[in-house]
């Protein structure tokens, strides 16, 4: 399974609004999308998908934007993919079995379904974000 794009983008969108977690701080459309390098209209309706998924919340305002609307290690790899491509975004129930064949392929894709929704779970924003730190720590410690 390939990620679409609009979950990718998404992703770095959470990412770095979970930076700016522990300030409280808003971010705006803008500033998520020169960091990340999203136009800001697709950001825009990445973020209003999100909000009413129940990901992001939005602060109105002169100093409004956008929050994360739960703790970073509370919100899984698995709540974004849900929020953008549905839960039928991971099963794909297919024609009606009337062969063997089809009822083993079947079970094959339920069972490879099961393990992925399981991976997509164990990262939450937390841990990707800890990973994120990792990874600009070597890059620092590799340029002085």
């Amino acid at each position: 399974m390939e990620l679409s794009c609009k979950t990718k983008y998404a992703l770095l969108a959470l990412l770095e609004l979970a930076a700016f977690y522990q300030k409280q701080e808003p971010l705006q459309i803008r500033q998520i999308a020169e960091k990340q390098n999203i136009s800001d209209r697709y950001l825009e309706q990445l973020l209003a998908t999100l909000r009413r998924g129940g990901l992001v919340k939005s602060q109105r305002g002169a100093k409004g934007g956008y929050l994360l609307a739960q703790e970073p290690w509370q919100i899984t790899l698995l709540d974004l993919v849900k929020c953008l491509e549905g839960s039928e975004g991971l099963n794909q129930d297919g024609p009606q079995i009337s062969t063997p064949e089809q009822a083993v392929v079947k079970e094959i894709w339920d069972e490879i379904d099961q393990h992925l929704k399981a991976q997509l779970e164990t990262y939450n924003l937390q841990n990707l974000s800890e990973q994120r730190n990792n990874k600009q720590q070597v890059d620092l410690m590799y340029y002085i």
